[in-house]
């Protein structure tokens, strides 16, 4: 091993980006609470629990998406992801155990998943939890794979992904609530149009009700796309702190080499807009690669090589 990765500790901590993220979280509050309340109120009336209550268990209940367990199964379902296959396991344990025994953390400890997908990619969730595509598995020499992984790692260590978890497991009262408006919307205005064409009195009301309800589905969606769209922005910083810790684990140049791949096989598109960009989960890649590559010369690390063309 390389005297620039050598094995050490890296403990966890609570980065900027990890604390930003939190920004999203908070503007999902009082959503939150209206879609939590619209359980509660019918629960309420056969079960002896108070709002409060009720609030704090909900929340509670967000500490177990943090299990490796639970991870294993729940998030590769919600997610649609699925475990590596023999064949990926083989690939997947070189490049993960390198990176685990640099960082000194338990490779058994993180849970390892696939998402079928034929471009590069791979992203962090839960506490324990890294995907990758399956065509970074496939295609990706071992050192390139140990670079993305020592990324995906990096957000953990860095506890970016813990206001994203909390905050996927908030947003599912709101979609929950948002669905049913819109499916109850779509039954009062079925209702109307069928059963109260004789009278206008009875058309009205059953418009007002379609109206609310379509109210109630269009603040829900609107807000919990609000808040996605701010934990896109705020999210950006994360990937470049990700990007920086990777390097100081001493997985800079391999990670910079996967950046450059992905550039030159990217497809080439349109600029994006500014609502494009606004969007967007991630920074650009030639943003990060370039990012990457000058904090690698300020730390008198190998150079990555020229980027590529756009």
């Amino acid at each position: 091993m390389s005297s620039r990765r050598r094995s050490r500790r890296r403990t966890r901590r609570i980065e900027s980006a990890a604390v930003w993220a939190f920004l999203p979280v908070i503007g999902l509050v009082p959503l939150w609470l209206v879609a939590l309340a619209a359980v509660w109120f019918p629960l309420g009336l056969v079960v002896n629990v108070t709002f409060p209550v009720f609030i704090a268990a909900h929340l509670a209940g967000s500490m177990v998406l943090f299990v490796p367990t639970v991870q294993r199964h729940l998030f590769t379902r919600l997610l649609g992801t699925r475990p590596p296959t023999p064949v990926e396991v083989a690939v997947l344990d070189h490049a993960w155990q390198t990176v685990a025994r640099v960082a000194g953390v338990d490779h058994r400890r993180f849970v390892l998943s696939i998402t079928d997908d034929d471009e590069l990619n791979a992203f962090a969730c839960g506490g324990h939890m890294l995907v990758v595509s399956s065509f970074a598995v496939r295609e990706l020499p071992s050192d390139e794979l140990s670079g993305v992984l020592a990324h995906e790692l990096s957000h953990h260590l860095g506890s970016h992904t813990v206001a994203l978890t909390i905050g996927q497991w908030m947003s599912l009262p709101i979609i929950a609530l948002a669905r049913l408006g819109w499916f109850l919307q779509n039954v009062a205005q079925a209702a109307t149009t069928t059963f109260t064409r004789r009278s206008s009195i009875a058309e009205a009301m059953g418009q007002v009700v379609a109206a609310v309800l379509r109210s109630v589905a269009v603040v829900l969606t609107f807000g919990l796309t609000a808040a996605t769209t701010m934990g896109h922005v705020v999210g950006k910083g994360a990937e470049f702190q990700a990007d920086r810790r990777a390097a100081e684990l001493g997985f800079g140049p391999e990670l910079g080499r996967a950046l450059r791949r992905a550039l030159s096989s990217a497809v080439p598109r349109r600029a994006a807009s500014f609502t494009q960009r606004l969007a967007a989960s991630h920074p650009p890649l030639r943003t990060r690669a370039a990012r990457l590559e000058a904090y690698l010369r300020r730390g008198h690390h190998p150079s990555m090589g020229p980027l590529p063309e756009a």
